[in-house]
């Protein structure tokens, strides 16, 4: 099963929408809608967003963009688990992003908040339906001590009331939108699923779901977009500038630090861009169909077009293989 459109390039390169949601930085209307009409000039037909960034703001951007393209060429997807309430008091920054939209969000995986959210983002996106819906953040991190008590949610309502709404013909395909492996594993034991979006857990420098998520899907079907491929920061820049950079979402601990640092010594070697390799390792996965970008400006996304484009030579992996920089287990481009 395909879920996840290709771009017309022939490149399986998606845009994330994060970044359209101020993620870190304050991001004008006019650049966003340069970014989006960037990508699909490109030939971009696969894009992803979600409630979460920037409290709807991105979605409003990603409608206003879209609205007029012909629906069947899209593989739209966002994501519930959070409910938007409006707040006089809500802060203009929050989770991350800035000068987000005056809303408070609320964890809700129940059948009713998952209907409401699809139909939230609908009307948001000013579309009828979805491509893809994945259930978002539903992992111990997000949740600590109640990760049981949501997973129970996410099994006996998100699923089957996504699965009501597929019939409903409100959206096509139905997943995970997480940075977590274990409670993928922890769904596809009690659940079926078609797809997964994975950020960052299968990159050139974390392959933490290489030894038991990425066989399953295979075996099961589930098909993978990896999102994060650049490890929020740190395989886009590199560290040998010695400025601070973010693994993740957070300060880079010294141990990536270091193991991007031998990577790059490979790169330099055989004059690969970090960047390209970074976008073009996760894909030699069967499981794996597509990777998702974000990009803050045209500029960016030009960048990823071209890494993905980038030819490299056989002997560059096989070198990171030979200094244990890549698993045994990972296939190779």
């Amino acid at each position: 099963m395909t879920v996840f459109a290709s771009s017309a390039t022939g490149l399986p390169i998606g845009l994330g929408g994060a970044p359209l949601g101020n993620l870190y930085a304050a991001m004008p209307d006019a650049q966003a809608q340069a970014v989006l009409s960037a990508a699909l000039n490109a030939g971009c037909r696969t894009l992803d967003t979600a409630p979460h960034y920037g409290n709807g703001l991105s979605e409003h951007r990603f409608g206003n963009a879209l609205r007029g393209f012909p629906r069947d060429d899209l593989v739209l997807s966002s994501k519930v688990g959070r409910l938007l309430r409006p707040s006089q008091r809500a802060a203009s920054d929050q989770n991350g992003y800035v000068d987000v939209l005056p809303f408070e969000q609320v964890w809700d995986y129940s059948a009713a908040g998952v209907r409401r959210s699809v139909e939230d983002s609908l009307q948001r996106l000013g579309m009828e339906r979805l491509d893809v819906v994945y259930i978002h953040d539903c992992d111990l991190e997000s949740h600590g001590v109640n990760y049981p008590r949501v997973l129970q949610e996410v099994v006996r309502e998100a699923l089957p009331e996504l699965q009501r709404m597929k019939t409903e013909g409100l959206l096509r395909h139905i997943g995970l939108g997480v940075n977590d492996v274990q409670v993928c594993l922890d769904v596809l034991a009690q659940a079926d699923l078609d797809c997964l979006m994975l950020a960052g857990r299968y990159s050139l420098i974390d392959h933490s779901a290489l030894p038991e998520l990425l066989p399953l899907c295979v075996q099961r079907g589930v098909r993978v977009a990896l999102a994060g491929a650049f490890n929020s920061g740190i395989l886009a820049t590199g560290v040998r500038s010695g400025q601070a950079v973010r693994f993740n979402y957070a300060t880079a601990p010294q141990e990536w630090i270091d193991r991007t640092a031998a990577v790059e010594a490979v790169c330099e070697k055989f004059q690969v861009p970090l960047r390209a390799a970074a976008l073009q390792f996760p894909l030699a996965h069967p499981a794996i169909e597509i990777v998702i970008a974000g990009a803050q400006t045209v500029a960016h996304w030009d960048n990823a077009m071209a890494m993905m484009a980038h030819r490299i030579d056989s002997r560059f992996w096989e070198t990171l293989r030979a200094g244990k920089l890549i698993p045994d287990a990972a296939p190779l481009p």
